[in-house]
């Protein structure tokens, strides 16, 4: 049964909104009762960014997942400061360890450091450490096809989907590929 709450956070302009946007897309495709809300910081681009996705078998009662989250993707150090309590126990956060040193306090979520902007520059773009990001989350949470988050690219980044879908699509695998052999960080005691 599917209810995934996914918490997607970062500074604006690292592609938080677009990473819940395809989440959303792809749960769609599948079949899936979705929401997507995004909240932005008074800058945008630089300030604080994130959304609330919520992916489901069932209708959906509130898009809002601030304190339920299932799943945080934390793209910055403010961000898992200020998100990191959100994730109910046994849920996941997923951090950019290319940005954050700090190990995450809890003892009770399971936590997959992500070297995500690395592996994007290996990709040949920067700018595509939140397709490495999403890449490691389907790789944990197997709720979603590759084949909608495909479809759901070319949905959300339009005419420009074509000429970046190659370089995304190997984001996508080698987030997947960090996942399946990092080892979970320590917790902090």
């Amino acid at each position: 049964m599917c209810n995934e709450r996914v918490l997607c956070a970062g500074f604006g302009g690292q592609g938080v909104m677009s990473l819940g946007q395809l989440l959303t897309y792809a749960g769609m495709l599948d079949g899936k009762h979705v929401t997507w809300m995004p909240s932005y910081g008074p800058e945008m681009r630089g300030g604080t960014a994130y959304c609330s996705v919520v992916v489901s078998d069932n209708p959906v009662g509130s898009p809002i997942v601030t304190t339920n989250a299932t799943c945080a993707i934390i793209l910055n150090l403010p961000s898992l400061e200020k998100f990191e309590k959100s994730v109910v126990s046994g849920g996941a956060i997923f951090v950019n360890s290319s940005l954050i040193q700090k190990k995450v306090n809890r003892k009770d979520v399971r936590v997959y450091a992500i070297p995500a902007n690395e592996l994007a520059a290996v990709c040949g773009n920067p700018k595509a450490a939140n397709m490495v990001m999403l890449g490691a989350y389907l790789a944990v949470s197997k709720e979603f096809s590759l084949e909608s988050v495909i479809e759901a690219f070319k949905k959300v980044f339009g005419e420009k989907a074509g000429r970046m879908l190659d370089l995304n699509i190997r984001a996508l695998k080698e987030g997947a590929a960090a996942v399946n052999a990092t080892i979970e960080l320590p917790k902090a005691a």
